[in-house]
């Protein structure tokens, strides 16, 4: 099994995406290209991430601003934190995601990210959703699946209808943020593939944009093998920033 090393990296979505992942995963991200050949589905026509191109929008006067159910109150049982080999996972409690045409419940967060540094002190892009063509530093996303329809996500995730993600889009600035530090402060100690660890539960919430009422919305895909066509995706118009300094090891 080849190590995951955040030691020297940005923090949290600041890793690198390894030659070769742990050995039960499969697939790569140099290997994209080659992704559909042991997963269909990654070949299919649903496929995210997109670049949402602003003049192509659609307004829909239906669509109501996202409800989020109990994120603010995280309780007294701990996240768990884990680093799977390809990226940084934490684990949510069954929180409810409203507004939707079926119950969906959340089961983890987990984030994608750059991989080097734009000259400025902030990082190159690597956010998967683009807006008219631009990357963000990074991407954290927010999964849900469909509590009405199906008993878990390991059934639900391979459904036309079984999933729903928050993508939040993330840049760097000056200020830190709190909210996110609640994470990255214990990254150091999961620094290799397979390795986890409880932290304190916090206010999930306040790791969202403000405004929950603009967003694009869209049928799409995991962004990663198996590449089910399953998720409806939501992508904050919003972003949040984190500061340069807070990133740094």
């Amino acid at each position: 099994m080849d190590s995951f090393n955040l030691g020297t990296l940005l923090l949290c979505f600041f890793l690198r995406w390894i030659d070769g992942a742990d050995a039960d995963s499969h697939w790569t991200y140099k290997d994209m290209a080659q992704w559909s050949k042991s997963f269909p589905d990654c070949g299919g026509v649903w496929q995210s991430p997109i670049d949402v191109e602003t003049s192509a929008l659609h307004h829909d006067p239906s669509l109501m601003p996202v409800k989020v159910v109990g994120y603010h109150k995280p309780g007294h049982d701990p996240f768990t934190l884990s680093n799977n080999g390809h990226t940084v996972k934490m684990s949510l409690p069954a929180w409810q995601l409203g507004g939707l045409p079926w119950k969906f419940t959340a089961v983890q967060l987990h984030f994608h990210c750059g991989r080097d540094w734009d000259g400025s002190g902030g990082l190159a892009g690597g956010s998967e959703h683009t807006v008219d063509g631009r990357r963000s530093a990074a991407e954290l996303h927010v999964v849900h699946y469909n509590s009405d329809l199906y008993p878990n996500v390991s059934v639900a995730q391979s459904q036309r209808d079984g999933l729903a993600v928050l993508g939040v889009l993330i840049e760097t600035g000056d200020d830190n943020n709190s909210a996110y530090e609640n994470i990255f402060k214990y990254l150091e100690f999961i620094k290799y593939a397979g390795q986890q660890m409880p932290i304190p539960s916090f206010n999930v919430r306040s790791l969202l944009p403000t405004d929950l009422g603009r967003y694009f919305r869209y049928n799409g895909s995991l962004t990663t093998p198996p590449c089910y066509q399953s998720v409806l995706w939501t992508v904050f118009a919003e972003k949040v920033t984190v500061s340069r300094t807070q990133v740094r090891t």
